[in-house]
C-alpha cells in the first residue's frame, strides 16, 4: 500500500498470498493527497462539506456530487451518512483527497438502493474535503502584520475602509476588493456586515493585516450567498485595514515639536504660511507643499481651507511641527477629492509653521540695547546709517549689510525702504540695537521680492550707526534763521549780475560751514547742491539770474495765490 495509506481492518479473512482474502470487515482508506498544512482534522460531530464520485468495483459510476453541481454538507458521526462514509471521513484535512472502499455491511447492505445500488455491493468513493466546522467554533483571527504605532483600534460604530480577499476554506476565491479598485467602506457593529466580519474587525489598527476565518453560522449559514458562496461554507478573509474613524470624531492633534519660546499662537483671522505632507492613514502620500518648493499660505478660521485644517492650525507657534488627523466629515467627506483622496478617507497632515501674522499687526519692536543719556532720536526726513541682518522667522538668512563695505544709508520717510523698516528705524539713538518683526503688509506684501517669499514675515536685526538731522519734505536746503534780505547780491560773489554753478556751490557750502543753514542729508552733498542749482536755473542756461532765484517758501506762497 502506498505511503500515507491507511487500512482500517478489524480482521482479514483468508490466508495471506492465497488469492481473494474474502469480504472486507472495515473501510479501506487510501490518503492519496495530504496537504502540507493541516490546521484541523474531521472529528465526530463536525459539520463538513465535500465533493465525491461514487463507483462500483468495475468503475461504473452510481453517484457524483460533481454531476449535481453542488457539494455535500452534513454532520459526521451522527448517523446521517452510511457508516462506511462516517468512518472514512474521520481525520480528513481540508483539501485532502481519499479513496474509500466501503464493504456492503457498512454501506447499503443486503437491501441496496432500488435501481441504483444492488444488494451486497462494495462501494468505491473518491472524496475531497472542502470545509470543516463545528457549532462550538469561534472566530479564528490571526494577525499577519501590525504597525509599530497604534494609537487607536476599531470599535463598534466606527466607519472602516479596508481591502480584502475572500476565499472558501479550500482556497477558492469568491470576492476581492482589489479587483474592484476600491476599498470596502462600512460601519462596524451596526448590522451592515456579516456577524463574523463585524467581530473580526474589532481591535484592528490602521495598516494592520489579519486573516479571519468565519464559521458558517457567523457568515451566510444554510442559504449561502448567490452562486459564489455555498450553503454552510466557512469563509476566510485576508483583510488590510486602510483607515477608520467615528462620526463623532473631532480633529486629533499630535504636537511633534514645539519651540521653547512661543510668544504668540495663531488665532482665527491670522494668515499662516506652512509646509505640509498630506497622507492617508496607510501612509500613501496624496500631496506635499515641499514637492512644489512653496509654502501653503492662507487665512485660518475663515473657511478658505477644509474645516479640519481650520481647526488644526489654531494655536500653532512659529516653527512648530504638528500632526493633524482629520476625519472625513471635516475633510472631503464621502466624495473625496480628485483621484488621490478616496471618499470617506481620514487625512493626516504633518505641518511645519513658517510664520503667521494678522493684517492688523504693527511692526513689533524689541530693543536689545539703548545707550544711556540718549536725548536725540531719529525722525522722518533724517538721514541714517545702519547695519542690518534680515531673515525669515524660520531663521533663513536673506540679506545683510555686513556683506557690503559700508552700512546702509537712507533718508527716512522717502519710501526708499519698506514701510515696516522705516517705522522700526524711527525714534532710535545712535548706537541703539533693535529686533524688528515686520508683517508682510508693511514688508514686501503678497508678491514678495527677489529672495523674499510672498506674504513672508521678516525679522530685522538693526544697529543705528549714525544720524543726521533732515530737512522738511520737498526741501534740499533750509536756513537755521531768516535768509539774507539781499540773498542774490551775497550769492553773486563776483558781482557780475549772474550766478554760475561754482559761485552757487561756494555760497551754499559757506552757509553750511558757518552754521547758517543745512543741506538735505546725503552721502553725496555735491549732488544735492547740483540739484538745487538745477532747480533755480529755470531756463537751464548754466547761470541763475535775479528773476530766476526764488526761495521755496516764496514758490509755495505763489502756488497758494494761484490756487486762490
Amino acid at each position: 500500500m502506498a505511503p500515507g495509506s491507511l487500512v482500517l481492518l478489524l480482521s482479514i479473512l483468508g490466508t495471506p498470498g492465497l488469492g481473494d482474502p474474502g469480504p472486507l470487515e472495515d473501510v479501506v482508506i487510501d490518503r492519496y493527497y495530504i496537504p502540507k498544512i493541516c490546521l484541523r482534522e474531521v472529528q465526530m460531530g463536525d459539520f463538513i462539506r465535500y465533493h465525491y464520485n461514487g463507483t462500483f468495483k468495475d468503475g461504473k459510476k452510481f453517484d457524483s456530487s460533481y454531476d449535481r453541481g453542488a457539494t455535500v454538507a452534513g454532520v459526521v458521526g451522527v448517523g446521517r451518512l452510511i457508516t462506511g462514509m462516517d468512518r472514512g471521513l474521520q481525520g480528513m484535512c481540508v483539501n485532502e483527497r481519499r479513496h474509500l472502499i466501503v464493504p456492503p455491511h457498512l454501506g447499503y447492505g443486503s437491501i441496496g438502493v432500488a435501481g441504483l445500488i444492488p444488494p451486497d455491493a462494495t462501494l468505491y468513493f473518491d472524496v475531497v474535503m472542502l470545509d470543516i466546522w463545528n457549532k462550538n467554533d469561534k472566530l479564528q483571527i490571526t494577525t499577519l502584520s501590525k504597525p509599530e504605532r497604534c494609537n487607536r483600534t476599531v470599535q463598534n460604530s466606527d466607519f472602516v475602509r479596508y481591502h480584502y480577499n475572500g476565499t472558501l476554506l479550500d482556497g477558492t476565491s469568491f470576492d476581492s476588493s482589489y479587483s474592484k479598485n476600491g476599498t470596502y467602506d462600512t460601519y462596524v457593529g451596526t448590522g451592515w456586515l456579516i456577524k463574523g466580519m463585524d467581530q473580526g474587525l474589532l481591535g484592528m489598527c490602521a495598516g494592520e493585516k489579519r486573516s479571519i476565518i468565519i464559521p458558517p453560522f457567523l457568515a451566510y449559514g444554510e442559504k449561502g450567498y448567490g452562486t459564489v458562496i455555498p450553503p454552510q461554507a466557512s469563509l476566510v478573509f485576508s483583510v488590510l485595514l486602510v483607515d477608520f474613524h467615528n462620526p463623532k470624531d473631532g480633529v486629533f492633534l499630535e504636537h511633534l515639536e514645539v519651540p521653547e519660546s512661543c510668544k504668540r499662537r495663531a488665532v482665527t483671522g491670522d494668515f499662516v504660511r506652512y509646509h505640509y505632507n498630506g497622507t492617508l492613514m496607510d501612509g500613501t502620500l496624496f500631496d506635499s507643499s515641499y514637492s512644489r518648493n512653496h509654502t501653503y499660505n492662507t487665512y485660518i478660521g475663515k473657511g478658505y481651507i477644509i474645516p479640519g485644517m481650520d481647526q488644526g492650525l489654531q494655536g500653532v507657534c512659529v516653527g512648530e511641527r504638528r500632526r493633524v488627523v482629520i476625519p472625513p466629515h471635516l475633510a472631503y467627506g464621502e466624495n473625496g477629492a480628485g483621484d488621490k483622496i478616496p471618499g470617506s478617507a481620514v487625512l493626516i497632515f504633518d505641518v511645519h509653521i513658517m510664520d503667521f501674522h494678522n493684517p492688523e499687526d504693527p511692526v513689533e519692536i524689541e530693543t536689545l540695547y539703548r545707550p544711556e543719556g540718549c536725548n536725540v532720536t531719529t525722525r522722518d526726513r533724517d538721514f541714517v546709517r545702519y547695519h542690518y541682518n534680515c531673515s525669515l522667522l524660520d531663521g533663513t538668512k536673506l540679506f545683510s549689510s555686513h556683506d557690503y563695505e559700508k552700512p546702509q544709508e537712507v533718508t527716512l520717510g522717502t519710501n526708499k525702504v519698506i514701510e515696516g523698516l522705516n517705522r522700526g528705524l524711527l525714534n532710535m539713538c545712535a548706537g541703539e540695537r533693535r529686533v524688528l518683526i515686520i508683517p508682510p503688509h508693511l514688508g514686501h506684501g503678497e508678491s514678495g521680492a527677489r529672495g523674499v517669499p510672498g506674504s513672508a514675515v521678516l525679522r530685522f536685526e538693526v544697529e543705528l550707526i549714525s544720524m543726521e538731522e533732515g530737512v522738511p519734505e520737498g526741501y534740499l536746503f533750509i536756513w537755521h534763521g531768516e535768509p539774507p534780505a539781499n540773498l542774490y547780491e551775497q550769492m553773486d560773489l563776483n558781482k557780475d549780475g549772474e550766478i554760475p554753478a561754482d559761485e552757487f556751490s561756494t555760497f551754499i557750502k559757506s552757509q553750511v560751514a558757518e552754521g547758517k543753514g543745512r543741506l538735505m542729508p546725503s552721502s553725496d552733498p555735491e549732488k544735492v547742491i547740483a540739484d538745487m542749482f538745477k532747480n533755480q536755473d529755470r531756463n537751464q542756461d548754466g547761470k541763475i539770474t535775479s528773476k530766476e532765484l526764488k526761495l521755496k517758501s516764496d514758490e509755495d506762497q505763489e502756488k497758494i495765490h494761484e490756487e486762490l
